[in-house]
C-alpha cells in the first residue's frame, strides 16, 4: 500500500471508529511562509558581499571581516532556520536552496574567523584562491539543479537561482585561475540575484499580508501574476490532511 494509500485508510477508519463511539484528533500547525525570511537574509548577505566583491566599496582585506557577521548570521543562520522550515512546509525546492546556501554563509563567518585569527593567511592576491573557488564551484553546480526544478513553480524564483548559478559559476572560474575580470563580473551578476531575491521576497510579504496579488511572481496562472488576483489557491483536503497545503 503506498503512502497516499495508508493515509487514506487511516483517514477512513477514523470517520468510522467515530460512528463508533471513538474520537479522532487532527492538530493543524499551518506556518508563515518560511522563504520570505529565507529569501531576504539570503538578498541582504549577498548584496553587501557580491557589492564588495564588484568593487563598488571598501577594500578586499578589512572590509569581508566587517561583513562576515552580518552574513553569517542573516544570511547564514537565519536562512538556514528557513530552510528547515521549509522541510515542514514541504517545499523541496526551498529546503534544499535555503539549507545550503545558509550553510555556505556560517561557513564564510567561520573563514574569515579563522582569517582574522590569523589561523588561516589570506590569499595573494585576494581573487586568487583556488581552494575557495571550488566552494563556488560546488554551489553553483546544485543552485542549477535548483534552477531547474524552480521552472515548476514560478519564474521569479527561476530567475533569482539562475543568476546566482552562474554567478557563482563565474567567481568560481575567477578563483580558480586568477581572473580579476571574471571576479568582478561574478560579483556583479550575484548583486543583480540579491536584487531579485529582495523582489521576490516582498512579493511573497505583500501577498500573505493582503490575501491579494501586488507584484507578480511569473507563476503560470493568470489569476496569480494579476495585481488584485489571489496569489494561492483555496486550503483543501489533500492526502486526508485537512488544512494543510504543501509549499508556501
Amino acid at each position: 500500500m503506498s503512502t497516499i494509500e495508508e493515509r487514506r485508510a487511516v483517514a477512513m477508519a477514523g470517520v468510522d471508529g467515530a460512528a463508533d463511539g471513538f474520537a479522532t484528533r487532527i492538530f493543524l500547525q499551518p506556518i508563515a511562509a518560511p522563504s520570505i525570511l529565507g529569501l531576504f537574509g539570503f538578498a541582504a548577505a549577498t548584496f553587501i558581499v557580491a557589492a564588495n566583491v564588484a568593487g563598488w566599496y571598501g577594500n578586499h582585506s578589512t572590509t569581508p571581516l566587517v561583513l562576515a557577521p552580518f552574513a553569517a548570521v542573516f544570511g547564514g543562520i537565519a536562512q538556514f532556520m528557513a530552510g528547515m522550515w521549509a522541510y515542514r512546509a514541504r517545499d523541496a525546492v526551498a529546503t534544499a536552496m535555503h539549507g545550503m546556501w545558509g550553510s555556505f554563509w556560517i561557513a564564510y563567518g567561520i573563514l574569515n574567523i579563522l582569517l582574522a585569527a590569523h589561523v588561516l593567511t589570506a590569499p595573494t592576491p585576494w581573487y586568487h584562491d583556488s581552494a575557495f573557488g571550488f566552494w563556488f564551484f560546488a554551489l553553483a553546480v546544485i543552485t542549477g539543479s535548483g534552477a531547474l526544478a524552480a521552472l515548476a513553480e514560478n519564474l521569479g524564483l527561476f530567475s533569482v537561482l539562475a543568476t546566482l548559478s552562474v554567478g557563482s559559476a563565474l567567481l568560481a572560474g575567477g578563483l580558480i585561475y586568477g581572473s580579476h575580470g571574471l571576479v568582478t563580473a561574478a560579483g556583479w551578476v550575484l548583486v543583480a540575484s540579491a536584487v531579485l531575491a529582495w523582489y521576490v521576497a516582498t512579493a511573497m510579504m505583500l501577498a500573505f499580508a493582503g490575501g491579494r496579488t501586488v507584484l507578480p511572481l511569473g507563476k503560470y496562472s493568470k489569476a496569480a501574476n494579476k495585481p488584485g488576483g489571489k496569489p494561492t489557491r483555496p486550503i483543501e483536503l489533500e492526502w486526508a490532511e485537512p488544512g494543510i497545503k504543501m509549499g508556501q
